[in-house]
């Protein structure tokens, strides 16, 4: 059997899905509104910036393009955590996506690491 490239944009697509399947099934109250609304831009918003952050036009462009969407995973994680633990909704949809999104900061994290150090090299 091949070996099955990693793709950072499949899995930044497939996240986003994910969150838009969460907010397809919050409540309709007044704070699940509320945490949708950011769930929805936030949770979407790394898989749109990976598109700019592979037009880069140098490697400090490339770092700050990846910390925007690093900083979108961290908000959307905080998101899901309050729809967990409140709990809004109680899936285990929230859970594997909470999951995800701490493996995808990790790497968005590493990468970030990873430019920054062959910046300097």
């Amino acid at each position: 059997m091949g070996e099955r490239k990693f793709d950072l944009e499949d899995r930044l697509v497939k996240f986003a899905i994910a969150v838009l399947e969460i907010c397809d099934i919050l409540p309709n109250t007044k704070a699940a509104k509320n945490l949708e609304h950011q769930l929805s831009k936030s949770g979407t918003a790394p898989a749109l910036m990976y598109g700019e952050v592979q037009g880069a036009e140098s490697r400090a462009d490339f770092i700050h393009k990846m910390k925007l969407g690093l900083k979108e995973l961290r908000e959307t994680r905080i998101t899901l955590r309050i729809i967990n633990e409140k709990p809004i909704v109680v899936d285990n949809k929230v859970v594997v996506a909470l999951k995800e999104c701490n493996e995808l900061i990790g790497i968005l994290s590493k990468s970030i690491e990873t430019a920054k150090a062959n910046r300097v090299a």
